[in-house]
């Protein structure tokens, strides 16, 4: 599992004082991003240097509690599912301050050579990074 943390800005919620709904898939890209900190170069790297991309071809949501302006929000990233080509990754948000669940999604992506836009093998750094954090029960 990789922890990003961090703050629930301002103008991330909604008339009703709680984030927007589709903040959340937002918040889901920042923790892939931060995920891919840990192979050389990192998410930008792999997407302006190497011309790696990981686009998203499927998306589920579940909401469980509210967040608001300034609540910290702590998202634990893990591995769900992991092919060739594609990967589940699974966030968990959850209100560091009281441990409450958020949300939680899996999100499909496809390892895409962004010069052709076609999908492509995993790179071997990536796999590897991706078998570290996958979820116990996937082979």
């Amino acid at each position: 599992m990789i922890v990003f943390d961090r703050a629930v800005k301002f103008e991330e919620v909604d008339a009703a004082a709680i984030v927007f709904f589709a903040r959340f898939v937002n918040y889901a890209h920042e923790a892939m991003e931060h995920f891919f900190s840990h192979v050389p170069g990192g998410y930008a790297g792999l997407v302006v240097g190497r011309r790696i991309g990981f686009p998203a071809v499927h998306l589920d949501v579940s909401f469980a509690s509210p967040l608001r302006f300034g609540d910290a929000l702590r998202i634990e990233t893990r591995v769900a599912k992991l092919g060739n080509r594609s990967a589940v990754f699974h966030y968990r948000m959850i209100n560091a301050a009281t441990g409450a669940l958020a949300a939680e999604l899996r999100h499909t992506v496809v390892t895409s050579d962004l010069r052709t836009v076609t999908s492509c093998d995993m790179p071997a750094d990536v796999r590897a990074l991706l078998v570290q954090h996958l979820e116990p029960g996937d082979p």
